[in-house]
């Protein structure tokens, strides 16, 4: 496969840990709520559309929740029961089987749920009560759905806490369990770490709250509770200074996230993964103020840094070139281009997403976006 000049620094290989991956071309966890209700499992659908992936240098997989209480949307899948092991076992050995690697993207929404998805009807939960912005997604859960207000969310008691740190170790052994080649962990968009993270949330008074110190322990005692059950060289963090659903912030991001990529460096990890801000996750944020910020962590990380938010390729490589990442996690633009390395090494052309089968359905908008090889016949037709 020969490579246009300009994206070339995409195509270095790049030493993760003891993984080499063969291209810096990332495949961002995405969200497209199809797996299976009430089991939250996978189906061979899922196995496909991931194999289509695989020419990425890694896959991370879509937001996968660790508990029951960690859900916030409709049909997404677990990482928690036997049953869902099995299921992503068909996906993990089609990525494996097509050349690929994947790490499964272990989440917990905290407060961006709704009692419908929580045991028993309870309340979601986050760092402090927290009344989010915006509506929850419940699909056909509820008879008023698609879109239902998102409840207020109740503090998590200091006694609680333990057992939502063992469900992140119980995740990840059931990760390994699937087949996974390791794991991220979500503490970005405004989800449950994140909410301890900023100040517009976490109002506590014990030892997680308060100092920024305290604001970030949730954080490092999940990521050296992770470092329990596998390698430190098998596990990412993802953040994301910015933007997410509910409305949270952070009064000064550049001070905490820096602070939040130096507590998490020297100890092992396979990366940093930022989200910089965008239009799906944080529109309207200053994208300049942004990459201030990441360009920040990538310094007080000192490790292998993915950046992500809307790049384009030409971008992707400029970064790259200029030392401000080590590879770039792409999108929106995975959605419809399932050999989007293949594409980028020639310049395109890049089929546009179809927005509308984002989220749920079947196989149309989801398996059915043609190769490079197939567009090119229909263009010269």
């Amino acid at each position: 496969m020969s490579t246009k000049t300009e994206f070339a620094p995409l195509f270095e290989p790049l030493k993760m840990g003891d993984l080499t991956l063969p291209n810096r071309i990332v495949m961002a966890p995405l969200t497209r709520a199809r797996s299976t209700y009430p089991g939250h499992t996978q189906t061979p659908l899922h196995a496909l559309y991931y194999a289509q992936r695989a020419g990425a240098g890694l896959i991370v997989s879509e937001a996968t929740q660790i508990s029951q209480q960690g859900q916030g949307y409709a049909w997404t899948p677990g990482i928690f029961s036997d049953e869902q092991v099995e299921s992503w076992k068909l996906v993990t050995d089609a990525v494996h089987n097509a050349g690929g690697r994947i790490f499964c993207q272990m989440w917990h929404v905290g407060a961006i749920s709704h009692n419908v998805f929580q045991p028993d009807g309870g309340q979601p939960v986050s760092s402090s009560a927290f009344q989010p912005e915006g509506q929850a997604f419940v699909g056909d859960y509820l008879e008023d759905g698609p879109m239902v207000p998102l409840p207020e969310a109740r503090a998590l008691k200091l006694e609680e806490i333990p057992r939502l740190i063992e469900d992140y170790r119980h995740a990840a052994r059931y990760a390994k369990r699937a087949g996974f080649d390791g794991v991220e962990l979500h503490a970005a968009n405004g989800y449950l770490i994140d909410q301890f993270i900023r100040s517009s949330v976490n109002k506590r008074t014990d030892a997680y709250g308060g100092a920024l110190e305290n604001r970030l322990r949730l954080l490092t005692e999940i990521v050296d509770a992770l470092c329990e059950v596998l390698p430190a060289n098998r596990i990412g963090v993802r953040l994301s200074p910015m933007g997410g659903p509910g409305g949270s912030y952070d009064e000064d991001p550049e001070t905490t996230y820096t602070a939040a990529a130096k507590a998490i460096s020297g100890k092992g990890l396979a990366y940093l993964h930022v989200v910089r801000p965008n239009g799906h996750t944080s529109a309207g944020a200053d994208i300049q103020e942004g990459n201030a910020i990441s360009k920040a962590m990538r310094e007080a990380f000192g490790g292998v840094f993915i950046a992500n938010g809307e790049f384009q390729p030409d971008e992707a490589a400029r970064w790259i070139e200029d030392d401000l990442a080590d590879a770039v996690a792409f999108g929106r633009l995975f959605i419809s281009n399932p050999d989007l390395p293949e594409r980028i090494a020639q310049g395109g052309p890049f089929t546009e997403p179809d927005m509308a089968t984002f989220y749920g359905g079947g196989a149309e908008g989801y398996v059915d976006y043609p190769t490079l090889a197939k567009t090119t016949t229909a263009l010269s037709d």
